[in-house]
């Protein structure tokens, strides 16, 4: 009796690129805690193989788009991910540079954000968050704490688990598949991938 034959899964790796903008953190005033953060959510929902791109900078205008530019045309970034820099105040430049850098606005992923984060506090609508195409590569504003940045990227969920505001992620993979990226698959424990049914 032969025993049945299982076939691995094998998934496209997927590069990403992550930008944590914060004067203090990159003077190492404090820890930064942004990219931790976006490497732990990311490892847990994605199931690609991932390569991760990492920069900590200040809230320099000029800096941050040098950043953003060479992740998304020099290093090939299907995906990149900023965090930090992104409210009201004048150090705030992180939105202004990925808009002077990009091909085309989505102002769906500002709207969805701001709508993920007044449930849970009404100074959401201070976030200037927004998000970009450059090339083949998408660009996305995060908040900067690690609490937000989950809650930004899984939505917002019920007492029972259940998803009442899509997170941004939902969106992220079939985004990725228009501008003919890599297929994201995901871990439907953390986050869910919509996409069109085949006809």
């Amino acid at each position: 009796m032969t025993e049945p034959t299982t076939q691995a899964t094998t998934y496209e790796s997927v590069k990403i690129g992550l930008v944590s903008v914060s004067d203090r953190a990159s003077q190492g005033v404090y820890t930064d805690l942004g990219l931790p953060a976006l490497k732990e959510w990311l490892s847990k929902a994605v199931m690609n193989p991932l390569e991760f791109v990492e920069h900590l900078i200040p809230d320099e205008r000029v800096q941050v788009e040098q950043t953003l530019v060479e992740l998304a045309d020099t290093e090939q970034c299907t995906l990149i991910f900023t965090t930090g820099g992104t409210g009201p105040a004048l150090r705030d430049i992180t939105p202004d540079a990925t808009l002077a850098i990009a091909d085309r606005e989505m102002p769906g992923f500002g709207e969805q954000m701001r709508q993920i984060s007044l449930h849970y506090v009404p100074t959401a609508i201070l976030s200037r968050q927004t998000a970009v195409i450059r090339g083949n590569a998408l660009i996305v504003n995060l908040p900067g704490q690690p609490k937000s940045i989950a809650e930004t990227l899984g939505g917002v969920r019920n007492a029972d688990g259940q998803v009442i505001v899509h997170g941004l992620f939902s969106a992220i993979p079939y985004c990725i598949d228009i501008l003919q990226g890599p297929r994201i698959e995901v871990n439907e424990a953390v986050t869910q991938a919509f996409r069109p049914k085949k006809k």
